[in-house]
């Protein structure tokens, strides 16, 4: 899955929705769904700096150090090879799980054959719809199966293309590409590479021209921009963490400098370029706390000057216009995203000015700032709106968009003097359509696509479900409208519940198959994720964790009550840190659902934040709490964690998937939760005689390839 230029939102998205524990990993501007596979990463570094303790968030003296390429990382130090016997058990416990998992996948073979033939059948179909594209004057950007191309932009979909970049004849074998930034001049282009085994990615600098060539490799960056023709600003990545900015030339006295660090923790860097190009942000994020640095892009070498100072539970990010910084922040009352304004030259809170909030239970997605205007993508109740702020007539329009989209996806372009504003629309059934909103015209316009050759009678209903403490919970629910008997059909339900990110709800081939065959679709918004705002979070994370397990009851309750199918035919999917609230229902609600999927699932809450060791633990103190520090939360952690209140009873079945290299979710805490899941059902099965007494499936899939939900689009296929 992927997300366009999510502008002023990245520096916390990036920090929330990227890099902790959830269902899908979000790449910035365009990303290959086409067989990405295995990356073989150029091994290239740069000298080491000289270690300075500094405040948090302190910018740093210009450093020079040499960045040669082709310079071969040191070895490490020889590790102890003697094998402990926890490491003999975990291996023997993997072989075990790993030949288990051949035995049972076998008897699927006829089932998958038919399955994966179908998804094949539709993917020629629909993965050329969702390329998202880079508009830059008149020459259009974009990605297809490892290649990047380079067209006018009236002839996209003609022959007359130019190929910039390919992934193979490079010698990026088997990579694909997550992140494409053009330089102003489109001189140079940045490409970040990433294997599906690795959380790092490597960054590619090319001079375009009529031969375009390599010009540097960068090991493990995350995010980066151009500040000018010739400079790009980075940021590193080390153990899931990112905390250090560069910046690199391409001048005739090429060098690369360390201009940031940031020292706290539970921040992230990441870097974002202003829509105007006026400046560069650095981006220090917590979940609830944000601080941004500005680099004058007209001066990239000057030292980058703060904006506001950290304040807690304040987060804010900033646009650019006309020499004042457009501030989408969470500052005063209701804690919830507005957007403010204030001079360059006096930038501090005290000076902020309101230009616009949100409604109540409203959900930013996205913001794109343009020279006389700005739009604010939105949902409300589901449904998906445009706000259209002028800053001409200081008016806005509210513009709802069709009612069967779900999400968003901004097209990059880099022009903010641009009278269009081009995005995508999806839901899990609808394959990405192109829209173009014209200032000028006042209207909305379906950009022509290729006709898929897909069902088009797929019903979208929205509810709401009471939850225990009366709150409305919404549910979106798909089916085919030629369905009769709703009650007897299978119904897929899909959960995800924390650090404030939406239940993903982008196309999937699998998905529309299933509502081909008959299948029920329903996405429970529940308290934790971000549907209805930051207060939706707030009311489902730390101490208030089981609001969400109530709101998922109530939810696949109201389903059953309103006739759409029922538990015998109720499978519950999620993935990540949806596996908290999933798994917490087959332990307190065993008899709603007969089966389980879980993708990479975290399940052992309470022992993994107890490791303070591992690289997320620390920032997810301010998710889930600390049970080292707070007694009543360590209590509070294990009345829910699904692995600690695992009984014996009757359970469903249950589908695991988990990834070898995955650094998130440890391996051992999934394996753990298998085996003692699969003794709780035995004992109960052993202890019950009755007639018809069935003993659940329960399945664990370990995937060599892949890393935290990352998985290339066989792999993918195959799962």
């Amino acid at each position: 899955s992927c997300f366009g230029l999510r502008n002023l939102l990245q520096g916390l998205s990036f920090c929330v929705r990227y890099y902790f524990r959830h269902n899908h990993l979000q790449t910035t501007c365009l990303y290959s769904k086409i067989k990405p596979k295995k990356c073989h990463i150029l091994d290239c570094s740069g000298s080491t700096c000289t270690h300075m303790t500094v405040p948090p968030g302190s910018i740093l003296p210009w450093r020079f150090f040499s960045c040669k390429e082709g310079t071969k990382i040191p070895s490490k130090r020889k590790q102890n090879t003697s094998i402990t016997s926890s490491e003999l058990s975990y291996k023997n416990l993997l072989k075990s799980e790993q030949e288990n998992w051949k035995d049972i996948s076998a008897r699927y073979k006829a089932m998958t054959k038919r399955i994966k033939e179908k998804l094949e059948e539709l993917h020629k179909y629909t993965f050329n719809s969702g390329s998202p594209r880079i508009r830059f004057g008149e020459n259009v950007y974009f990605e297809e199966n490892g290649c990047i191309f380079l067209s006018k932009a009236d002839d996209v979909d003609g022959g007359n293309v130019d190929i910039l970049f390919s992934t193979e004849d490079l010698g990026f074998s088997d990579a694909f590409i997550q992140r494409i930034r053009i330089s102003p001049d489109q001189r140079y282009m940045a490409i970040s590479l990433k294997s599906e085994n690795s959380e790092e990615a490597t960054c590619v600098i090319m001079k375009l021209g009529h031969f375009p060539v390599v010009e540097k490799v960068i090991p493990n960056v995350f995010s980066f921009e151009w500040a000018t023709n010739d400079v790009l600003y980075y940021t590193s990545q080390k153990n899931l963490k990112c905390q250090n900015v560069f910046m690199t030339t391409f001048t005739n006295q090429k060098h690369t400098k360390l201009v940031y660090t940031e020292q706290d923790a539970r921040f992230y860097v990441d870097i974002y370029c202003t829509k105007d190009r006026r400046f560069l942000t650095i981006n220090s994020n917590s979940k609830t706390t944000s601080e941004v640095w500005l680099v004058d892009c007209r001066h990239p070498f000057k030292l980058p000057a703060l904006v506001q100072a950290r304040t807690k539970g304040i987060i804010y990010h900033i646009e650019h216009r006309n020499d004042e910084l457009y501030i989408l922040t969470t500052y005063g009352e209701p804690a919830e995203y507005k957007l403010m304004k204030a001079p360059v030259a006096s930038s501090g809170m005290e000076n902020w000015q309101l230009v616009y909030a949100l409604e109540e239970k409203t959900k930013l997605v996205d913001l794109e700032m343009f020279s006389d205007h700005c739009i604010m993508f939105l949902k409300n109740a589901g449904h998906l709106y445009l706000s259209v702020i002028s800053f001409v007539s200081h008016s806005v329009q509210s513009i709802k968009l069709p009612t069967w989209a779900c999400e968003f996806e901004l097209e990059s372009h880099p022009e903010h003097t641009t009278g269009t504003c081009y995005f995508q629309l999806t839901s899990p059934v609808h394959p990405p359509k192109h829209f173009a909103y014209s200032f000028k015209e006042n209207n909305l316009i379906e950009q022509a696509v290729q006709e898929v050759p897909i069902i088009t009678n797929c019903h979208t209903t929205r509810l709401l479900a009471k939850s225990k403490d009366e709150t409305l919970v919404p549910i979106t629910v798909f089916h085919n409208m030629n369905s009769k008997e709703l009650h007897r059909k299978p119904l897929l339900v899909h959960v995800y519940g924390a650090y404030g990110i939406d239940l993903n709800m982008s196309f999937k081939e699998e998905k529309l198959m299933l509502i081909e065959e008959g299948w029920i679709l329903a996405y429970c918004h529940v308290r934790g994720g971000g549907e209805l705002g930051l207060s939706w979070h707030r009311d489902g994370c730390q101490h208030n964790k089981l609001k969400g397990l109530h709101d998922l009851k109530a939810c696949i309750t109201l389903l059953h009550e309103l006739g759409f199918s029922q538990p015998k035919y109720t499978a519950l999917a999620a993935a990540s840190a949806g596996g908290v609230l999933a798994g917490a229902l087959c332990n307190t609600d065993p008899e709603l659902i007969r089966a389980m999927v879980l993708q990479a699932p975290f399940v052992d809450v309470l022992n993994t934040m107890m490791k303070t060791h591992l690289p997320l633990t620390i920032e997810e103190q301010e998710e889930w709490g600390n049970p080292l520090a707070d007694e009543k939360c360590m209590k509070y952690i294990k009345s829910y964690c699904p692995y600690q209140n695992i009984k014996t009873q009757c359970y469903p079945s249950v589908f695991i998937t988990a990834y070898e290299n995955d650094q998130r979710i440890p391996l051992t805490g999934i394996l753990q939760y298998v085996q003692k899941l699969r003794k709780a059902a035995l004992d109960h099965a052993s202890r019950t005689s009755k007639k018809g007494n069935r003993i659940p499936n329960i399945i664990l899939d370990i995937q060599a390839n892949g890393s935290h939900c990352d998985s290339s689009w066989e792999d993918s296929l195959n799962e």
